[in-house]
């Protein structure tokens, strides 16, 4: 077990040192959550067979005093069961299912779009062994990375509108995970602290709803990342936060929180009876006149 309540992880890391793997970020929240001390082995996407004594050629990994662990859900998992007396992480089953379906929408409606937008910034920030790496696996036949990048003005602005259902749970729960932050939050947070590793424009407006969730996962365990400050506050992260809209660019997110059956609980007529009489009226007004 772990020796000295240190744990060994293997960093995917750009010229900064910031962590970009998201899934590094996840399993460097999910060692500070168990409150163990990080012994990091720096590096980036080349020589990683090497770095590993041949154990994987894909990061994250950890070694708990000799044994290895790849994957960073099997770490997670491996964690939990390890150490049960430790805070939870997943937990149970319904636990991994909702952190999956939060994980996926978040890389398959936001992240996808924000990818094009920052891809020259992904090899340039990244270690100079890897931009040949980076630039083969990061573009399409026959597009250089810049073309792909190009007129990102353009298109930032029409992806912060994507993440409302994010928004949406987080305006009556201070965490994803509830009262206090478990692995769905760091799970859904690697994806802005990669954004923030990688992106050297800001991708949301100052005033987005979302900054208190994401300001205070950033600011979580304090010196777990052998720096000031909380474990997302590396000093090679760029801001997310100052995006500017020009006219014409739609509204970043919702003015005004979702209503209806949707937010509101049935407590008695009382707390049904405005909604009721809107939804007779509407009828009564979309029907035709006799």
């Amino acid at each position: 077990m772990a020796r000295d309540n240190r744990i060994t992880l293997y960093d995917l890391q750009l010229r900064t040192g910031a962590t970009i793997s998201p899934f590094v970020w996840a399993t460097k929240y999910a060692l500070a959550h168990k409150g163990f001390q990080i012994d990091i082995v720096p590096g980036g996407f080349t020589g990683i067979m090497q770095r590993t004594n041949g154990k994987s050629e894909r990061l994250p990994v950890i070694v708990d005093d000799g044994k290895w662990v790849l994957d960073s859900w099997e770490i997670a998992e491996y964690l939990d069961s390890a150490y049960p007396e430790r805070p939870t992480l997943v937990g149970d089953k319904k636990t991994y299912v909702a952190t999956r379906f939060i994980e996926n929408w978040l890389w398959g409606n936001v992240l996808r779009e924000w990818m094009p937008n920052i891809v020259q910034d992904y090899r340039d920030m990244s270690l100079d062994v890897d931009h040949e790496y980076v630039t083969k696996t990061r573009s399409p036949p026959g597009k250089t990375l810049e073309e792909i990048q190009a007129g990102r003005e353009d298109r930032l602005p029409l992806v912060p509108p994507k993440l409302e259902l994010l928004r949406t749970t987080l305006r009556e729960s201070k965490w994803l995970g509830g009262d206090s932050p478990n692995y769905t939050d760091y799970r859904a947070l690697a994806v802005f602290l990669f954004m923030a590793a990688v992106a050297t424009t800001p991708v949301l407006t100052d005033d987005d709803p979302i900054r208190g969730w994401i300001d205070r996962g950033f600011d979580l365990y304090p010196g777990a990342g052998g720096h000031v400050g909380g474990l997302g506050r590396h000093p090679g992260l760029h801001p997310l936060f100052g995006l500017k809209l020009r006219p014409g660019d739609p509204e970043p997110f919702s003015k005004a929180p979702v209503g209806g059956g949707l937010a509101k609980r049935n407590t008695g007529p009382d707390s049904t009876h405005a909604e009721t009489e809107m939804l007779q009226r509407r009828m009564r007004e979309s029907s035709p006149a006799s």
